[in-house]
């Protein structure tokens, strides 16, 4: 796929894979802009932005995953468990730090859970996380029967409603998990590990890398960025909903693949994840605005898996030529 120039070769791949995914978002924002007024209003975009939040940071997680050749289906129930049962420790002990513990450490408690099941007993991911999904969702709903936890005090609700000075809460924390992310992928021997291993896992045990180690790692890190969303989440819903988050999941999984991360391994990048995000955001909000039935908005996010999924496998033929 090149097209010859005086300067030299010109690849549509190549320029799709630093660009394409930029261009889609401007293009959609423009459209929706055009076809419904009320979109690009200020309520309207904070609201966009805010309801991004809990996808980019479910995002980051399943970034490492996926970089590494992985991908995990629990965050959806595993956010709820977490995001309730912290709620649940402030409504009882009025404890902002506790309840931060509680939440995270649930997170982090199945994202291990995924960890040693992949790596030490060797189960495919799909299955693995599958069933700490199935664990998570059991979990919740024997703990609660099912109940909500409201009356949540201030200090813990200005977590997913707060502001500093004019930027919400929300979105600073969000900001500070991608530079996390970020820094782990870009600048970190552990992120150099998590390419290789999603690139050539022979190779990369081969070349000494310990790659179950690595594997655990972006278990753990995605189980601590799925602890913090469903604080922040029941924060921003000012009450502990154990049916929360059900098929978040699959938005972060599709931020992730439409943003250019492989469902093969070792090719991603945080910056065009961000991107993705907001493209999931910007559709659902534009169909909620339009009144599109849920079960068509269901439809048309798998359709974008599809479409996604077929622009890297003929992206990466492109590039192989």
């Amino acid at each position: 796929m090149m097209v010859k120039s005086k300067k030299g070769s010109f690849s549509v791949a190549e320029f799709y894979s630093k660009f394409g995914i930029v261009l889609i978002f401007v293009l959609l924002f423009v459209i929706m802009s055009v076809v419904n007024r009320n979109f690009i209003s200020g309520v309207n975009l904070r609201n966009v932005v805010r309801q991004v939040v809990v996808i980019t940071i479910l995002a980051c997680g399943e970034q490492l995953m996926l970089i590494s050749g992985m991908v995990d289906l629990s965050p959806g129930r595993v956010l709820a468990f977490a995001g309730t049962l912290s709620a649940y420790c402030m409504m009882k002990t009025g404890n902002l730090f506790l309840a931060l513990v509680v939440g995270l450490a649930c997170g982090l408690l199945f994202g291990a859970i995924n960890g040693a099941l992949i790596t030490a007993f060797d189960i495919p991911p799909f299955i693995a996380t599958l069933a700490s999904m199935q664990m998570a969702d059991g979990a919740i709903m024997a703990f609660t029967g099912g109940q909500n936890y409201s009356n949540l005090p201030a200090s813990f609700n200005f977590l997913g409603q707060g502001y500093i000075g004019f930027i919400p809460f929300p979105v600073v924390i969000m900001i500070l998990v991608l530079i996390i992310t970020y820094i782990i992928l870009a600048w970190t021997p552990m992120g150099r590990s998590l390419y290789a291993i999603g690139g050539n896992q022979a190779a990369a045990l081969a070349s000494g890398i310990r790659v179950k180690r690595s594997k655990f790692f972006a278990c753990a890190f995605g189980g601590v960025c799925t602890g913090l969303a469903g604080i922040l989440l029941m924060a921003r819903m000012s009450s502990g909903q154990p049916a929360a988050g059900e098929g978040m999941e699959m938005d972060a999984i599709t931020a992730v693949i439409v943003g250019g991360t492989s469902m093969s391994g070792g090719v991603g990048n945080i910056l065009n994840t961000i991107v993705g995000s907001l493209i999931i955001g910007i559709i659902k909000n534009f169909m909620n605005l339009q009144n599109i039935n849920s079960s068509f908005q269901d439809i048309v996010l798998g359709i974008l898996i599809c479409v996604a999924v077929i622009i890297d496998v003929q992206v990466r033929k492109a590039n192989s030529k």
